[in-house]
């Protein structure tokens, strides 16, 4: 008599499902591992006459489904291996770009010449050691090199109509690596490098832009730079919660954009120290004007000078601005100042778009849902008690650098600073005094009855 044992829900299944398993995972784990994780192309472009030259590099360890001839040992056999870096250069690379001349395609570009280099090479620092480097000599035969231990660099050469239009370039490089960053330099006729830093596919970017469409490119970056930023949203907040009349609201949100305005610009113009402490600082002081209007809601039922105090807070929070526009700027052109204004106007659009949602739903709060005490007391608590957590571990970060060291420069920037502070507050000081003193009905008569 047969004795049959009773199998487990899964059966004979087991086995093969492990061994599915073992055939898939390591499979999975070598295709990770095949994709780099920081991928640099380093690209030159340059137009000269009716050409149009384009200088690469790209490491080869980026470049998949490109199979280079080898010889023993696994080396690349170096005098059969131009087919295959001319291949990589038109799949991977030709393929992922787009130049426009104006508002032209420009026709697929012709290689001129590939060549396989060393990672020590150092030839991509400028653009004539590049151009000198991937026309000239290439690699000896006998160098013992992995493939992908190498570099590709390419020449591509388009066909343009005039070295004095407009290029704009769309590079989508994003599926060489899982982070990829393409430093692209453009050398217009005149001499002026422009330098760009793209993150794997950045859109259509306008290498020499007009004005008009920088401003509208910084006032797009304005617009959702507020909108993404939660501790910029949650000081707008603290000083909405007490002031919902557009009469009480316009000095201070005046002061704020008048104060952030400054710091952002002088910035952008290298005014700002350069430290390494500077960023966590102002990072820090941001919390702290949370933390502080939200207390000064919370035991003052009436404020009537807080544009002082918000013009002192709006300073840092330009600074704090500047952090965002230090990768965008690149793309201003040379329309620096008319990007910045257009960058302070998508803010200030951005702003009035928070308090137009702000103001209305705070009404709908105090009137039907809590008494507006109350209400200011309980919101304020809560945004100062995030904000004193961002301000703990902000200043943490901050603990970790060195005290800077007092430098007579340094107490030169110092004191220009505090000086241009300061004019400035006696400038909006004394505006506002003028404006009460006007706005005052029967001031002037008052006066004069009291001489009587």
């Amino acid at each position: 008599m047969k004795t049959s044992r009773r199998r487990g829900p899964f059966g004979s299944a087991l086995p093969h499902a492990l061994l599915l398993v073992a055939l898939v995972f390591p499979a999975a784990r070598l295709s990770a591992h095949d994709i780099p994780r920081d991928v640099t192309v380093q690209a030159f472009a340059k137009p000269e006459g009716q050409t149009l030259r384009l200088l690469m590099r790209v490491p080869l360890k980026a470049i998949m489904d490109i199979e280079f001839p080898r010889r023993e040992r696994d080396y690349v056999d170096l005098s059969r291996v131009d087919q295959a870096l001319r291949d990589a250069a038109t799949v991977w690379l030709s393929n992922k770009i787009e130049i426009y001349e104006g508002d032209t395609l420009l026709e697929n570009p012709r290689i001129v010449s590939t060549r396989m280099s060393l990672e020590s090479d150092r030839s991509f620092g400028a653009y004539e050691d590049a151009l000198a480097h991937v026309t000239g000599p290439t690699l000896p035969a006998d160098t013992t090199i992995f493939w992908e231990q190498g570099l590709l660099d390419v020449l591509f050469e388009y066909p343009i109509q005039s070295d004095r239009s407009r290029f704009s370039i769309h590079a989508a490089f994003d599926r060489l690596a899982l982070s990829v960053i393409t430093a692209l330099r453009f050398l217009p006729p005149g001499g002026v490098v422009r330098a760009y830093e793209l993150p794997g596919d950045a859109g259509l970017i306008r290498l020499d832009p007009r004005w008009h469409q920088a401003a509208m490119r910084f006032v797009g970056l304005g617009f959702f730079h507020i909108l993404d930023g939660i501790d910029h949203l949650l000081f707008l907040l603290c000083l909405v919660i007490p002031f919902r009349r557009a009469r009480a609201l316009i000095p201070i949100v005046t002061s704020f954009t008048v104060a952030h305005s400054i710091t952002l610009i002088a910035s952008a113009y290298n005014y700002a120290p350069d430290a390494l402490w500077f960023p966590p600082l102002i990072e820090t002081l941001i919390a702290m004007s949370i933390v502080y209007m939200a207390l000064e809601n919370i035991v003052a039922a009436r404020l009537a000078r807080r544009w002082i105090i918000t013009f002192l807070f709006g300073l840092v929070h330009g600074f704090g601005f500047s952090f965002g526009l230090e990768h965008t700027l690149q793309f201003a052109g040379s329309h620096l100042l008319t990007s910045l204004l257009s960058f302070n106007v998508g803010v200030e659009l951005g702003q009035l778009l928070v308090l137009a949602l702000l103001v209305p739903a705070l009404e709908v709060l105090f009137r039907f849902v809590v008494a507006e005490r109350m209400g200011t007391i309980i919101l304020s608590a809560l945004i100062a008690h995030t904000g004193w957590h961002w301000m703990i571990d902000r200043f943490g970060v901050l603990r970790q650098f060195p005290w800077p060291t007092v430098t007579a420069a340094g107490l030169a920037g110092g004191i220009r600073w505090l000086t241009i502070i300061v004019a400035v507050a006696a400038i909006a000081w004394l505006v506002f005094v003028l404006t009460q003193r006007s706005s005052r009905p029967g001031a002037g008569e008052t006066a004069v009855g009291a001489e009587k």
